[in-house]
């Protein structure tokens, strides 16, 4: 099965501060010759995520903070006594949400629901760099 493997940069601001990236992602099926099959996407880095969610103002502040009621800041983490860099938090954070996804797609369309769009997410406390693997499988 043939296999099309591209990458998408974002500047994502810290503390579980998401960027929208679906229609990157749709350009990406768009533009390949497959016009069925899956997309996998993936974030490299231990402190990034990609999810779903419905990308509106009041999720946008609910997720960072859910995330910070599961992983607050305030707290000390093990992780601070092997590293001594303060983001003990940004790691707990993204495996909560983890660092990847996958998307069908039929007739070059992403099969997403009305209110789904793709997101990803730095949890780590500096503004990043962040890029995402967008492998598809398809034919």
């Amino acid at each position: 099965m043939p296999v099309v493997t591209e990458r998408i940069s974002v500047r994502i601001g810290s503390d579980s501060e998401m960027a929208e990236i679906t229609e990157q992602v749709q350009q990406v099926v768009s533009g390949s010759h497959l016009a069925d099959g899956s997309a996998t996407l993936f974030i490299p880095g231990a402190t990034g995520s990609v999810t779903t969610v419905e990308y509106e103002p009041g999720l946008k502040e609910d997720i960072p903070d859910a995330l910070e009621r599961l992983a607050p800041e305030d707290i000390s983490y093990k992780h601070h006594q092997t590293w001594n860099d303060g983001n003990g938090r940004s790691h707990v954070r993204a495996t909560i949400m983890g660092p990847g996804m996958v998307v069908p797609f039929v007739d070059k369309e992403l099969k997403l629901g009305r209110w789904q769009n793709i997101v990803a997410i730095n949890h780590d406390t500096e503004e990043r760099n962040r890029e995402i693997i967008v492998q598809l499988i398809g034919e």
